[in-house]
């Protein structure tokens, strides 16, 4: 059996971890007589999204933006509320998949969960029952930087207390994961468990159990601080 290359595991929540409803955005405009892509492009503008996933803004505050813009745009006031209330509703859910392979992975080393995300994030993962499944969180609305920040990677691999060069990054976003392989991390841009089974080699294997003290028992629950500096 080969020694693992890597010594903590820093995962990615949305497109990897988890799953969202391809109708999760059209559902509700369709329902409230918005037009298609209306919801994409006010919630994920840059100047909307980015506050809100540098903490700038708190989840509530964003989606009352997003309100707002859908209603300038679009006309009624009434229908923006009732679409953004039904997009924000579900909490996507979790590829079971990929979590297996973490759980595993945890026997061993520990795992980081790092994600451009809102101050609805801790909100989130307790809904899909992910809290213990991790070691711990970035949040970049906590931190006040987003990834592909360098400071976001030394943030999470600190967090363990594990050098850059022993850490293994893995996003659906390969600008990220460019990034994360800039610094000297061992990157791997997600498309599937298949090639994340791989990357994990004999880590990723159920049968594998116990090589690391404690490891799925206790999650050690790392809260980023509030801080906006990094």
């Amino acid at each position: 059996m080969h020694p693992l290359t890597f010594d903590a595991l820093l995962c990615d929540l949305d497109g990897v971890l988890r799953i969202w409803d391809p109708e999760h955005l059209a559902a509700p405009e369709t329902a409230n007589g918005l037009p298609a892509g209306a919801l994409a492009a006010a919630a994920f503008a840059p100047d909307r999204l980015l506050p809100a996933i540098t903490g700038q803004v708190s989840d509530e505050q964003w989606r009352a933006g997003v309100v707002d813009d859908l209603a300038e745009r679009h006309g009624s006031r009434a229908r923006a509320l009732a679409a953004v209330d039904a997009w924000s509703a579900p909490a996507g859910r979790v590829d079971s998949d990929v979590l297996d392979l973490l759980d595993a992975v945890r026997t061993h080393v520990p795992v980081v969960l790092v994600s451009n995300a809102t101050t609805r994030l801790e909100r989130d993962l307790a809904a899909l029952g992910l809290t213990a499944h991790l070691d711990a969180v970035v949040n970049t609305s906590r931190i006040g930087v987003v990834k592909p920040d360098p400071r976001v990677f030394r943030y999470a691999a600190a967090l363990v207390g594990v050098d850059l060069s022993r850490c293994l990054f893995v996003d659906d976003q390969p600008g990220n994961v460019e990034a994360a392989r800039a610094l000297g991390m061992q990157g791997l841009a997600y498309t599937g468990p298949a090639g994340l089974r791989a990357a994990l080699g004999h880590a990723g294997s159920p049968a594998d159990q116990g090589a690391r003290p404690g490891g799925s028992n206790v999650a050690a629950q790392v809260q980023v601080p509030g801080s906006t500096s990094v």
